[in-house]
């Protein structure tokens, strides 16, 4: 009945067949006269989706994690991680051949100075790490007394044969209908932020923001509809887009060209070393752009100027066409949530459901809107122990019966060509204790105060993150990710620069749509986690005296009633969770058939004191 197109439930591979691959890797190292060499798990311009030809991390490491870095030595190997991904790195890595140590605290370049002796050469592929990384490495190899030194050609393709060839996905043309500006117009406003970096060019090295700014999307990686390429815009004069022709139709290429030349990725290099000959000032992006490009630039006499690529701020504050679309990709995406949910709480109180049977019907029901492009990432579905895996993707291996008693926490969203949607919900299968109840009401009120802020022009993220922790702390307990990030108007779920984090430095404009998504995890028994997406809006209050703004809550679908405990909820967070209800069911109802509009009528009724 149900099945999922975007999404697989295979084990990665692992063992023995890894260990073969780490001395034959070994040997190369010998043969190029390297002590050792750094594996981060990212392509040129530091996607969190990567294809699969630059899968060279868990190639050779078994882990399958968006984020972590090996560094392999003639003697020892680590892998390292960061606190999402602990669990599953002791579960993927063979601990015989390879040590597992934190990613972040402390980092991998002081695990590096006590293991490299004087004189050693660490090779790194400087298409693979940013400048800052490079230079964090370089410090920590002139700390022990050994060098770093750049490869022309990365040694785990050398002993990789079966590696994939570069991903050709077919580049589609994102018109202004969905769009909302013409390339030109957008150009418009990149040329004056260049000036500003007082810079001759600027490189697009990000291909969200190459995407963004010519109105293209692609195929290339899993999830994103991204098209892999590089770009070029100078302060005056024609850009030019880097991209694999065979990736562009005729359609597509007249599109580009209308505002750009067009050329083979290999030309940027050649370009950039013309364009730095004259001792040209190039801008790049310090999170995206490969330490190789600033070399570049600077063997042939330009200066790098180091920065954050202005696409970036740009891209994320929506103009009303993609604010528009966005609504309306929500309220489509609400009509598959309130079936499955519905669905769910049919089914699953028998006991016969798993995991993997919970993803694939919700990807179906979407599916069954018509307008499903991709899942936006992976689906989590975690029931009891694994739903406090906080990035916990089921496999086969994994895949657990949903039981009465246990609670069932899915993440998960859906890519159309309208909007980009991220939603978490928790549902309770029978009866739930009251420990869970006290957790998941804590939870729902740091997401309330996050969802009814309201906060001056030139707030970040970092100062509201605060309100969503507050009820956890009062009870000694916390959560270890950010409340929030921002999102892509069909383009990346995970969108910079703003996030509601202790690290959200960015100030939130109007216009920017971010998750609002805090949680409580107890490990080994259950997870709990309240996810809806808000749209950035002002709003107006007599006698203010700055700009002032607030959240429009963009997801609609049912929170679960049966984990509210109302004693712990004052008479505001009651009266935002009864509007909210009531929203969702002025949307959805019309859509829905008559057995599903009983239970979006239960699952929406107003609760009372």
């Amino acid at each position: 009945m149900f099945e999922a197109h975007f999404q697989t439930f295979e084990e990665p591979e692992g063992g023995v067949a890894l260990t073969a691959r780490l001395s034959a890797f070994r040997e190369e190292l010998t043969r190029r006269k390297l002590a050792g060499f750094v594996v981060p798990r990212a392509d040129q311009q530091q996607n969190e989706y990567v294809a699969p030809s630059e899968e060279r991390l868990a190639w050779l490491t078994g882990f399958t994690g968006s984020a972590g870095l090996a560094i392999v030595l003639s003697q020892t190997a680590a892998v390292f991680v960061d606190g999402r991904y602990t669990l599953q790195a002791a579960k993927q890595v063979d601990s015989k051949a390879w040590e597992i140590q934190p990613l972040v605290d402390p980092p991998p370049e002081s695990w590096l100075t006590k293991h490299l002796k004087p004189g050693d050469r660490l090779g790194f592929d400087p298409w693979l790490h940013t400048t800052a990384a490079a230079e964090r490495l370089a410090a920590a190899c002139a700390k022990a007394g050994a060098e770093l030194v750049p490869v022309d050609t990365n040694p785990v393709d050398a002993v990789w044969p079966e590696r994939p060839p570069p991903p050709l996905g077919p580049v589609s043309v994102h018109g202004t209908p969905f769009a909302g500006e013409a390339e030109a117009e957008k150009l418009t406003r990149i040329r004056p932020e260049i000036e500003k970096l007082g810079a001759e060019a600027l490189v697009l090295s990000d291909s969200h923001a190459v995407a963004w700014t010519f109105n293209i999307r692609g195929a290339d990686v899993s999830h994103t509809p991204l098209p892999l390429s590089y770009a070029l815009v100078p302060k005056d004069g024609r850009p030019t887009v880097f991209i694999d022709h065979r990736k562009l139709s005729n359609s597509a290429r007249d599109h580009l060209e209308q505002t750009a030349d067009v050329r083979e990725p290999e030309a940027l290099v050649s370009k950039l070393t013309e364009l730095s000959r004259s001792g040209a000032s190039i801008a790049l992006d310090s999170a995206t752009a490969a330490d190789a490009l600033s070399r570049l630039i600077t063997a042939a006499g330009g200066k790098p100027v180091r920065g954050s690529d202005p696409v970036t701020l740009l891209k994320a504050v929506k103009n009303p066409t993609e604010i528009k679309g966005t609504q309306t990709a929500h309220r489509r995406d609400a009509v598959a949530l309130a079936r499955f949910l519905a669905w769910i709480d049919r089914e699953a109180p028998s006991g016969a459901l798993t995991e993997i049977d919970a993803v694939e019907a919700l990807e179906t029901f979407r599916r069954d809107t018509g307008a499903l492009k991709d899942v936006s990432f992976p689906t989590i579905a975690g029931t009891g122990p694994n739903g406090a895996i906080v990035h916990y993707r089921v496999t086969r291996k994994t895949n657990r019966r949903i039981a009465p008693g246990d609670l069932l926490l899915i993440d998960s969203g859906a890519q159309y060509e309208d909007g980009t949607t991220d939603v978490t919900r928790t549902i309770a299968i029978g009866e739930p204790t009251a420990e869970m109840r006290d957790r998941f009401t804590r939870v729902l009120r740091g997401h309330i105060a996050i969802a009814r802020a309201v906060f001056p022009d030139g707030t970040t993220g970092a100062q509201i993150d605060t309100l969503a922790r507050q009820f956890l702390w009062q009870a000694g307990i916390d959560f270890e990710h950010g409340t929030g990030h921002g999102v892509g108007s069909y383009l990346s779920v995970h969108e910079g620069p703003a996030r509601i984090s202790k690290l959200g430095t960015t100030p939130l404009k109007r216009g920017m749509i971010l998750s609002n998504e805090p949680g409580y995890y107890k490990t080994d028994a259950f997870g709990i986690r309240i996810e809806n997406l808000e749209l950035v809006v002002g709003i107006d209050i007599p006698g203010a005296e700055k700009p002032v703004n607030a959240f429009e809550t963009l997801t609609l679908a049912p929170i679960d009633r049966r984990l509210v405990d109302l004693n712990m909820l004052t008479g505001d967070e009651l009266s935002w969770l009864n509007d909210y209800h009531d929203r969702v069911r002025h949307a959805v109802r019309a859509h829905l058939d008559e057995v599903t509009k009983v239970w979006l009528d239960a699952a929406t009724a107003p609760l009372s004191l």
